[in-house]
């Protein structure tokens, strides 16, 4: 037998006696027909409780997949390595790196060319268990052409203990970081899906107008350009690393790196860059962020509501205990 509602498709609802007749076994007078009304309804009751739960943590379509307009470079096409090559491993086809931290250090690499704008994304696959006080990072920055005065455009995997999940965050800092007057800008996500568990994409989208942050081309936050002094506009290289990060980065510092459980490991894979390099002429033009070429569309923007609404656990925009004259986009 269906559930109970499939009895009333040809009831005519026009008729009150019907109507008195199919509320009859709810009356309060008669306890033992509303228990068992009640209980022949928990099914039904469970069955859409599971839909709704589905529903808020299935992936929705973005309807547009910058991360399919791109060929994969092999590692060496478009990176060198930074720091510590001794702690990472390219594979034999170049199309994969592993790097690693542990007591003596961590490791990182470089883009080649420094760009002025571009798409820049890469596949990455992290350790599962302790990793508490580990940062694993995907970012854009000039530190070393503009020191403690610089732009960076952030995606960093926070480390975690066993039972709770990584932390993404996504940061911006625009010409100063490191010179006393740090202003972040941190949004942080909790992930729908299980990161340790296969590879996934993590992009960078950055033109003139607008920075946007996507998870397997699900666009999770967009970031427009209030004014020249909230937007990075000095060309950039993009960087991959792991490090200690244990003064912040697992609840404000809480919980530390364990070198009892070393070495840390990420895989990065499938690294594509679209870009405008820093000499590029001014008719080059990055990849377009949407089918339109302009902002995100209708059905990015449900598809980014949906990221935020259902995994975003922090947004500096709303974080009272911030100044936000310093964060006049807020």
């Amino acid at each position: 037998m269906g559930p109970p509602f499939f009895l009333f498709k040809s009831t005519p609802f026009s008729s009150k006696g019907t109507i008195f007749s199919l509320l009859q076994p709810l009356r309060l007078s008669n306890h033992h027909s509303l228990t068992l009304s009640c209980m022949a309804l928990l099914p039904l009751f469970l069955f859409f409780l599971l839909i709704f739960l589905f529903l808020v943590n299935s992936q929705p379509s973005p309807g547009y997949y910058p991360s399919t307009k791109l060929s994969p470079l092999s590692f060496y096409q478009g990176y060198n390595s930074l720091w510590e090559p001794q702690h990472q491993t390219v594979s034999q086809d170049q199309s994969s790196i592993t790097i690693w931290l542990d007591k003596y250090s961590g490791s990182g690499f470089k883009s080649k060319d420094p760009y002025q704008s571009g798409y820049f994304a890469v596949s990455v696959k992290l350790q599962s268990g302790y990793t508490a006080g580990v940062n694993t990072a995907f970012y854009l920055s000039n530190n070393e052409a503009h020191p403690g005065y610089h732009d960076e455009v952030d995606i960093e995997f926070l480390g975690t203990i066993p039972g709770k999940p990584y932390t993404l965050q996504t940061n911006v800092y625009v010409m100063g970081s490191g010179d006393g007057r740090i202003i972040g800008r941190e949004m942080r996500f909790h992930l729908w899906f299980d990161p340790t568990a296969d590879f996934h994409n993590y992009a960078i989208l950055w033109n003139p107008e607008e920075i946007i942050f996507y998870v397997d081309d699900i666009p999770i936050r967009e970031y427009r350009k209030n004014n020249d002094a909230t937007f990075p506009r000095r060309p950039m290289w993009a960087y991959g690393s792991i490090w200690d990060a244990s003064s912040w980065a697992t609840e404000n510092g809480k919980y530390k790196v364990d070198y009892n459980y070393q070495p840390f490991i990420a895989r990065m894979t499938r690294f594509l860059i679209g870009g405008c390099s820093a000499d590029a002429a001014t008719s080059c033009q990055p990849l377009s962020a949407s089918p339109t070429g302009v902002g995100l569309s209708s059905t990015q923007y449900m598809a980014m509501r949906w990221a935020q609404q259902n995994h975003m656990v922090y947004d500096y925009c709303r974080d009272s205990s911030r100044d936000h004259s310093l964060t006049p986009e807020c």
